[in-house]
């Protein structure tokens, strides 16, 4: 058994607008790869957002008298704090210089995903340009797959993803934040381990699994690589979505 994860090559910088799906095609005859059977396409969220629109300059936003207040507590821009709270269903944490939010996506993140880095800006001050979470990553991931199918006759999966950090340990993890034609988690309750024990409570967070080794690959920094081709994902695909491997409430022990 292999897993083999592979940066595409000569991926543009991406504008709104561009065609993400006839990007990757390109990716992958650059890096001389076709698709196969069950291949996966990993994607930072950064490209999904560009590609949506999702820019957004703080020199247009008026920051409430909430968000002021916020931004007191958190040495943070009003006018950011401001973006954090219209992205989030609530504000659960707060410190200086960190927010934590429930997204309106439904999972807990910092800054409700909004970000700074690998941004960039045209005429406008590149300090003052952020950039949101897609408003709907499942479906960013659905449109890019089914363009992906048609094109090649294979059935493939598609995953967005994101760093964020973890209530329990430092520094940044890839996460799933949205997929199309994988699944999210596998449920082995029910299975024997190799002594002939029945699990009871083992649920493996797949995507999440997957999101972390293609995260490696893609950097944080300038490395240029935001679209990762995988291949030999050990699990059957299927049909998934970001709602499977989000906790509910009642059962979070951490708010």
């Amino acid at each position: 058994m292999s897993l083999t994860l592979t940066a595409l090559k000569k991926i543009p910088l991406i504008q709104e607008g561009d065609d993400l799906a006839e990007i990757i095609l390109a990716g992958m005859s650059n890096t001389s790869l076709a698709f196969e059977e069950n291949d996966i396409i990993v994607l930072a969220q950064k490209i999904i957002s560009k590609a949506e629109g999702r820019s957004i300059n703080l020199a247009n936003i008026a920051p409430s008298e909430r968000a002021r207040q916020i931004a007191l507590q958190t040495d943070k821009d009003a006018r950011l704090v401001e973006l954090i709270l219209q992205e989030s269903n609530a504000v659960l944490r707060t410190r200086p210089g960190t927010i934590i939010v429930e997204h309106k996506l439904g999972f807990i993140c910092a800054s409700a995903g909004i970000d700074h880095s690998n941004v960039g800006g045209t005429d406008e001050r590149t300090e003052d340009v952020v950039l949101l979470l897609p408003k709907d990553p499942d479906l960013s991931a659905k449109v890019i797959r089914s363009k992906l199918e048609g094109n090649t006759g294979k059935h493939i999966g598609v995953m967005i993803i994101d760093s964020h950090g973890r209530a329990w340990r430092i520094g940044t993890v890839g996460m799933s934040i949205g997929f199309s034609g994988l699944p999210g988690i596998v449920d082995e309750r029910g299975w024997k381990d190799l002594f002939g024990y029945t699990l009871r409570i083992t649920i493996v967070g797949i995507a999440d699994e997957l999101a972390a080794a293609a995260s490696l690959m893609m950097g944080q920094a300038a490395e240029g690589t935001p679209i990762i081709h995988v291949r030999g994902f050990p699990y059957p695909l299927r049909d998934g979505n970001l709602k499977e491997i989000i906790r509910p409430k009642e059962l979070d022990l951490f708010r």
